[in-house]
Order: structure tokens, then sequence, then C-alpha cells
């Protein structure tokens, strides 16, 4: 029976205890999804009661995951769940246990801000952006950018990092980018602006040919939440009153 109280498993092999790497990426995605939906209903809509489920879900969460064991946190086990079936790929828990100590340290600051006192500013938009940047790195590239300032605080090294990215090795053959890969890459974003640019044109072409009805009722005044959120002239775009 495992403990109640702890941060990683005791793996054979490994000096330092450790976290299936699997796990942790699915958890990190189901978060992602989570954050985008109720980032985006705020941003679009001006409502923010998705956000404050989500931020009160994400630090219950990310405070099983430090201060009891991260075994017990429902986004791990709903993350191990999902590759139940998959060959665990163990990662250093220190560095890890870090990295979601800055994700906690942020969801104490949008809980002070967004919840307690109902704060509406860019101050809101800039942590849940952070938050939303390293989940996203985290679940698709297996990459943790918090983890990668860890050294600068802690005097042991991260050790067993995803992708053996602590260690030295030398690159295959088929990971070398190259000059004809990035030239790829600049052709496609090319191709896609011209297309962007030509076959569909701006909002505001849009508007300027065939210029919708403002609403019957002549109401155009931005509500206080949009204003609060710099998001007057956007409103008013989205209500034809431009």
């Amino acid at each position: 029976m495992s403990k109640i109280f702890g941060f990683g498993e005791t793996v054979p092999g490994y000096e330092v205890p450790v976290l299936n790497e699997r796990e942790v990426r699915a958890a990190a995605g189901i978060l992602f999804v989570f954050a985008l939906v109720s980032f985006m209903n705020s941003w679009l809509m001006g409502n923010f009661r998705l956000t404050r489920i989500f931020v009160i879900a994400f630090l219950i969460d990310f405070t099983i995951r430090i201060f009891i064991n991260p075994r017990y946190s429902p986004s791990m086990i709903l993350g191990r769940f999902a590759v139940k079936n998959q060959v665990p790929e163990w990662s250093g828990a220190p560095q890890k246990r870090f990295a979601w100590a800055v994700g906690w340290t942020l969801a104490v600051v949008m809980f002070y801000l967004i919840v307690l006192n109902n704060v509406i500013g860019p101050i809101n938009l800039i942590v849940c952006a952070t938050c939303l940047i390293l989940m996203f790195f985290e679940s698709v590239f297996g990459i943790c950018l918090a983890c990668k300032i860890y050294n600068a605080f802690s005097r042991e090294q991260a050790q067993h990092c995803p992708g053996g990215v602590c260690e030295v090795f030398t690159p295959h053959a088929s990971q070398k980018v190259g000059a004809g890969g990035t030239a790829i890459v600049v052709m496609f974003l090319a191709l896609i602006g011209f297309v962007g640019a030509n076959w569909f044109p701006a909002a505001e072409a849009v508007a300027a040919a065939a210029p919708a009805a403002a609403p019957a009722d002549g109401k155009c005044t931005p509500p206080d939440w949009a204003v609060a959120m710099g998001h007057r002239e956007m409103w008013k775009l989205h209500n034809n009153c431009k």
C-alpha cells in the first residue's frame, strides 16, 4: 500500500523519486482543455463564471499534488486512467515539484484576484495566458518550461528529464531540421499568409463593403466588464456597433 503523503515513486535504477511522464502530460492536457475553454469564455463573452470555477478546481488539484501526493490529484488520476496501457516513462520528481509550485503560486494569485476580489484586468489575462502556455508545452511537446529554471534554484541538478534533455546526447540525423526543413516551414507560412490576405478579406474590409445594421434599440454602449478588460472596441465590433 502506497503512502498517503509523499511525492514521487521509488523505482529501482533511479537515484531520485520519479513520476510517470505519460501521466503528467495527460493530466496537463486535461487541464489545458478546461483552462482554454474558461479563458476563451472570459475573453470573448466576458463571462468569468467558468474561470472562477476552474481556478478553484486548479488550486485544489495542485494543492493535493504538492502537499499530499500526486497519486491523489484528480487530474493525475484521470491522466493515469488515460495512459494505463502505456509503458511508463519515468522522469525526475524534484523538478516537477518545483514546476508545479510555480503553477500553484499562479493559481493562488488568480484565486485572490478573480475569486475573492472579482478583479478584472490585464493581470488576469497575463496570469491565465502564462498557465495556458505552461500546460500547452507540457502536454503537447513534453517540455516543462518551469523545470528549465529548476537548476538555478537547486543545488542538485535535475535528473531523468523527459526525452533525456538533462543528459548530453548526440541527436540522430532524423532529428535535425536543417535548411530544407526551415525553408519548407517558411514557404508554408508564406502560402497561408497569401491565401489569408487574398482569398479571405479582413473583417474591416467586409464591414466596409456591406456594413451591418446597428442594433435596433440603439444600445451600443459597452458594458462595464468590457471596458474594464480593454475590450471596448471589440465589444462594439461583435455587436455591430462599428
